[in-house]
This record gives C-alpha cells, structure tokens and sequence, in this order.
C-alpha cells in the first residue's frame, strides 16, 4: 500500500476523525497555498526533470521549508525517483508526502514528540521559555488545561517578574483552568519565585509545576545568566530536572523563529518547541526547518483560538493536513 493510501486510511477512520478535523481546518491556510502550487506543478510537467525539481524548490521554500532543508529533501527525492524509475510526475506526490514524515524523524521515532515526566510519585518540572508576544503565557495556560484534563494537579510560577502585567496574565489563565498560580511582585528575583513554585507544588502534592520565564532581558547575555540560575535553583531541589524545556514560538514569524531557537539553544537546554499560531499562517513548513536545522521536536502546535487548541504534535497529520486536499482527490 502507498504511503499515501496510508495516510488517508488512518485520517479517515471514525477515531482519529477528531484529530484528521483539527489538522485539517487549522493548516487551511498553509495547504491553499502549498497544495495548489503542488497540484499546478504536477499538472504542468510531463517527465520529472531538472526543472521540475527546481520549480519544487521554489514551491518549498515559499512555504518557509527552510533552504538547508528543501536542498536536504530535493536531494532525497532525487534519489528516490531513480531508485523507483519515477518518470509521470503526477507520482510524486506520494514520494514527497513520504520523505517529509522521514526528513522530520530521520533515526528518532515518535516518542520524540512526547513530554518527559519525572518518575513516578517525584515532581515533574517544565521550563517555558521564549521572546514576548509569542503566546508563551497562553500556551502554559492551555498545557495546564490539557494536563488537568488527563488527571493531573498542576501548579504555575509566575517567573516573568519583568514585564508589566505577565503576572496578572498568568493569574487569569490560573483562575481558568483552575490552577494554583505561585507569584511575587513585579522586579522581584525570577528564580526566588520558581523556588516558591517548587515548595508550594510538592506541599500540594502536585503532579507539574510549569514554570513561565521572562522573554526579554536588557540582552542576551543576561537572558543566558538568568536561565542558568533558574535551572541551577531546579537542579538543586528537583533532581533531573527540568524535564523539559519549551521553547515557544510564533509560527507567523518564520525564518525569525528560527533565530529565536538558536538564541534560546545557547542560552538553555531546549528540549522541544511550542509552535503557535500555525493557524494564523500560509508557511506552515517552518515545522519541518526547525526540527531539521536545530534537531528540536515540535512538541505541541497551536491552531486556534479556543483553550483546547493547543494540539500534541504528530508529523503524520501535519502531512495529511498539507496534502489533504490531494489525498481526497486520489
């Protein structure tokens, strides 16, 4: 069975018809673009060529793939057409559905897109990191919503004690889901207040403790100190954590997220990426340059507005939510 068949077997059955819904409706705006340029460029070319495959090039990097990654992938699919004897291009779209899934998890397997707990009865601690205006704060609230939903207790520490109103922000989205918020006053020490944060979640006995940190210092170097010393204060009083640092993105940014995560990288030990507003954007292929430049999961991807929106990751459906279109053509 193709590949492609594959995927529209397993998007089209009754218990992932939820999920199939989620990918499809969010990416709408990302696929009008990328499918249609696919389509059109299969339609145009009867041999698949060396023209083909820099007309492909475009279409790639237009849906901000990123260069390294299309050179990467075009050179694949090279490979793939002569291995397979590929000569109608109106067969590609199975051999590039394929080597998008493969490029994303090249020798890892799913369980990359997973969060890490801490071993069970220990406090499992998460780090979220990133610039203002990304939707930092409202992804820690949407992850404590999706968490208490799977039966956890979860608290948040307000570490971003430089902006005005993060704390308050923190708190309204505490206040909605229904979760504890650990905070002190605006300018007090950020790695004093995830101290209280770790006290107060284990007399609590809870589950997590999501920790939100300030998204910009005077410059880097004191973003880089300051991280430091939060995770020096986590390491002392929760061993092996955190369990996980999420780097928060805004997808509509682009090439610029990019950057963003190479600076974060430096600064500390990103373990995975938030991804929001993928929505919002028609150059959805950011995913793809980001876990190939960096080697970062995409642990979770926005794509709405509503509490339940924050979405686990799952390069399968990000691909079906690209070529949905052409899938259910076939």
């Amino acid at each position: 069975m193709s590949f492609i068949k594959r995927l529209r077997e397993r998007f089209t059955k009754s218990s992932d018809e939820k999920e199939t819904k989620t990918y499809k409706e969010g990416m709408s705006k990302t696929r009008s673009t990328f499918s249609s340029r696919i389509n059109d460029l299969l339609a145009r070319y009867r041999s698949v060529d060396e023209e083909f495959f820099e007309e492909l090039e475009e279409v790639l990097i237009t849906a901000d793939v990123g260069v390294m990654t299309v050179m990467d992938l075009v050179d694949e699919l090279k490979m793939e057409v002569k291995r397979q004897n590929i000569q109608d291009p109106k067969d590609m779209t199975d051999v590039i559905s394929e080597k998008l899934v493969d490029i994303y998890y090249r020798d890892d397997d799913e369980e990359i897109e997973q969060l890490q707990f801490a071993d069970s009865g220990d406090l499992t601690v998460y780090l979220v990191v990133g610039v203002n205006g990304v939707g930092k704060t409202t992804s820690i609230g949407k992850l404590a919503y999706r968490l208490k939903q799977e039966g956890k207790e979860v608290v948040l520490a307000a570490g971003d004690t430089f902006r005005a109103g993060a704390i308050e922000q923190l708190e309204v989205w505490g206040e909605r889901v229904g979760v504890d918020v650990i905070r002190q006053n605006e300018g007090s020490d950020p790695a004093a207040v995830i101290f209280d944060g770790i006290k107060s979640a284990r007399s609590k006995n809870a589950d997590v403790l999501i920790c939100d940190t300030a998204g910009r210092l005077q410059n880097k170097v004191n973003l880089m100190n300051e991280l430091e010393k939060i995770h020096r204060v986590i390491e002392r009083e929760v061993p092996d954590a955190p369990h996980e640092v999420l780097l928060v993105l805004d997808a509509t940014t682009g090439q610029n997220a990019l950057s963003q995560a190479k600076v974060f990288s430096e600064a500390t030990n990103v373990s995975g990426i938030v991804l929001t507003k993928l929505d919002g954007t028609a150059k959805g292929g950011i995913v793809l340059a980001i876990r190939n430049e960096l080697h970062l999961p995409v642990k979770f991807i926005g794509l709405g507005e509503q509490i339940e929106d924050l979405r686990p990751f799952d390069a399968h459906a990000f691909v079906y939510g690209l070529f949905a279109d052409l899938l259910e053509e076939q």
